[in-house]
């Protein structure tokens, strides 16, 4: 059985999430957690939330235990960019792209 959590609309650059989100993968839940507390990136308390989100989700709505859960996978997909601009010489403008992102959890029960 799978279970799953996703956030949405994260506000920092797949690139960067995608980095942490590759340790996790295949870790049991619990470890995985573990893991994310002691990376220093915004990205690992973006995902960390996520996780336990669907931990929780396990617990509660599939009556799992998380000590046999395990990070099938975790994907980081491109939300939408916000496009704005930065002043630049003589009067002319550089693009600014801020990137979203799209964070999806599944876990796998490990029998």
């Amino acid at each position: 059985m799978n279970v799953h959590a996703t956030t949405r609309y994260a506000r920092m650059s797949p690139q960067k999430v995608r980095d942490v989100a590759r340790q996790i993968q295949g870790l049991g839940a619990e470890e995985a957690l573990q893991l994310l507390r002691f990376i220093p990136r915004k990205s690992a308390r973006i995902i960390a939330k996520t996780l336990a989100s669907a931990i929780a989700n396990a617990e509660n709505n599939h009556n799992l235990s998380s000590a046999t859960l395990i990070v099938a996978s975790a994907t980081v997909n491109q939300g939408p960019v916000i496009k704005r601009s930065r002043p630049a010489a003589r009067g002319s403008a550089h693009p600014i792209h801020r990137s979203m992102s799209h964070v999806k959890v599944v876990l796998a029960a490990n029998k």
